[in-house]
C-alpha cells in the first residue's frame, strides 16, 4: 500500500496501534506490571530515575560478595575515615586510650546504622518557623542485649542513641562444648514485645551468636525483630548466623578474611574485651 497523504498516514498508524500494539500490550505487558520492582514513567527519557537505578547498581556491585548471598547482611559503606579508625584499632601498638576512643566511634556508626533498619511511621511536626515538616517516628519499644563481656563495650553508644533503653545480658561460655554453653541470662520480662539489638563487637565462628539468638527466640522474640550489631565479622560466622536465622539482620563495619587454626578472627583486632577494658597482659 502506498500512502501519499499525511492524514492517511496518521490514520494508518492509529489503526496499526489499535489493532496490534495495544492488544499486545494488554495481553502480554500489562499483566506483568504487578511483578515489577520498579516502574519508570516515560522510560529512557526519565533521566533522574535512570540515574538512581545506575547508582543503585553501582552500590550493589561494590558490596562484599556475602551481601549478594545474604540480603539480610549489611556492611556500612566504608570511607577513608572508617578505614583510618580500623587501622588504629587493629594496630597492636595502639594504646588502650586510643583503642577505646576509636572503637567507640566505630561502634556508634554501627549502632546508628542498625537503628536505621527499625520500622518507622510517618510523623508531621511544626517547626519554629511555624511550617510543617513531614518526617518519621521510629519504633519505641526497643531493647539491647549484650553478649558478655565484649558486647558491654557497645552499650554506651546504644544508650547515647536511645535514651533510657533497657539492656539485657547473656553470658555464653566460649571454651568447651564448642562455645555453646549458656551460663547466665537476664532479659526484660516483656522482651517478646520489643525489637532487640544484639551487641557483640566480634562475630567469629557464630556459635555464641546462634546460642544468644536461639535464646531470644525461645523467649518469644520474633526472628524478624532481631538485629545483630557487630564491628567485624568472619565469613564463617556470617554463614552460620544467616543460614540459621534468615530473617534477622546483621549490621557490621567490615568483613574479615576468615579464622585461623585457633578460631580467632584474622586480621582481627585481638581480644577485643581485654583491649577495651584494659585487662590484657600488658
Amino acid at each position: 500500500m502506498v500512502i501519499n497523504d499525511v492524514h492517511q498516514y496518521s490514520w494508518w498508524k492509529m489503526l496499526q496501534y489499535s489493532k496490534f500494539v495495544k492488544p499486545a500490550f494488554d495481553d502480554f505487558i500489562l499483566p506483568t506490571k504487578k511483578y515489577a520492582d520498579i516502574i519508570i514513567p516515560r522510560g529512557g527519557d526519565n533521566h533522574v530515575a535512570v540515574d538512581l537505578i545506575v547508582q543503585h547498581i553501582r552500590t550493589k556491585l561494590g558490596q562484599h560478595d556475602l551481601c549478594k548471598i545474604y540480603p539480610n547482611l549489611y556492611v556500612i559503606q566504608t570511607t577513608f575515615q572508617i578505614r583510618g579508625m580500623h587501622t588504629l584499632v587493629r594496630d597492636a601498638q595502639t594504646t588502650k586510650h586510643d583503642f577505646v576512643f576509636y572503637a567507640d566511634r566505630l561502634i556508634r556508626l554501627v549502632v546508628e546504622h542498625g537503628l536505621g533498619h527499625l520500622p518507622f511511621t510517618e510523623k508531621q511536626v511544626i517547626t519554629p518557623t511555624g511550617s510543617v515538616y513531614t518526617g518519621v517516628d521510629f519504633a519505641k519499644r526497643l531493647c539491647g542485649v549484650s553478649i558478655i563481656r565484649s558486647g558491654e563495650s557497645m552499650e554506651n553508644a546504644l544508650r547515647a542513641c536511645c535514651k533510657g533503653i533497657k539492656i539485657g545480658k547473656i553470658l555464653i561460655h566460649r571454651e568447651g562444648d564448642n562455645g555453646q554453653q549458656l551460663i547466665y541470662e537476664k532479659l526484660p520480662q516483656d522482651i517478646a514485645d520489643r525489637h532487640v539489638l544484639v551487641l557483640d563487637p566480634i562475630l567469629g565462628t557464630g556459635n555464641s551468636a546462634v546460642q544468644a539468638i536461639s535464646l531470644l527466640i525461645k523467649k518469644g522474640v520474633p526472628e524478624a525483630n532481631i538485629i545483630f550489631l557487630t564491628l567485624i565479622s568472619a565469613p564463617q560466622g556470617v554463614h552460620m548466623v544467616c543460614k540459621s536465622f534468615p530473617r534477622i539482620k546483621i549490621v557490621t563495619s567490615e568483613i574479615e578474611n576468615g579464622l585461623n587454626k585457633d578460631f580467632r578472627v584474622i586480621p582481627g583486632m585481638g581480644e577485643f574485651g581485654d583491649r577495651y577494658f584494659g585487662t590484657d597482659d600488658e
